[in-house]
């Protein structure tokens, strides 16, 4: 049976955090997660202040021990965009290939993917993914690097310590 992983979902966006625009991309992801198994521990609509990122990913991570923690918002090239800085500060290790197979799977739709600064990382026992804020990206992203993250939260908790066989003959 699949493990039911715990989830927390942080939008960062200083318009929707003053009400001037609806959050569409945190439901949507909530959404894709629930239907493929996570169960949504926490959602959070905060502004681009790196400090309140920060404070708040260390508290899903070490408090609420969330197994994963989608950002969404704030990795693009605007002076506010501070989600990878506020990532990578709370970080433990790097995970890049994540982040990567994003970027990767987004170039095929869009030259602009390579815009994209998000970023993949683990906060101890916690793997941290920030998602653009658009919601065509976020999902498109989001899509991109689903199917293997059971496994790597399992190997990151300890639930498994298997790595050596491939999902899929190649």
């Amino acid at each position: 049976m699949k493990e039911k992983w715990k989830a927390a979902v942080v939008t960062l966006s200083d318009k929707g955090y003053a009400g001037d625009r609806q959050d569409k991309s945190g439901p949507l992801i909530c959404d894709i997660i629930t239907k493929s198994g996570y169960e949504v521990i926490e959602r959070v609509l905060l502004p681009d202040d790196e400090e309140e990122i920060k404070k708040c990913l260390c508290k899903l991570c070490d408090d609420k021990k969330a197994d994963i923690v989608f950002t969404t918002g704030g990795t693009g090239f605007s002076p506010r965009d501070c989600a990878p800085e506020a990532a990578l500060a709370v970080a433990t290790r790097n995970a890049p290939g994540i982040a990567e197979a994003m970027r990767l799977a987004s170039l095929a739709v869009t030259p602009r993917a390579m815009l994209s600064r998000g970023v993949s990382v683990i906060r101890n026992q916690t793997l941290i993914i920030t998602l653009p804020g658009s919601p065509k990206a976020a999902k498109e992203n989001l899509e991109a690097v689903l199917p293997a993250l059971d496994h790597g939260l399992a190997i990151l908790t300890g639930k498994t310590g298997e790595c050596g066989k491939d999902p899929e003959p190649r």
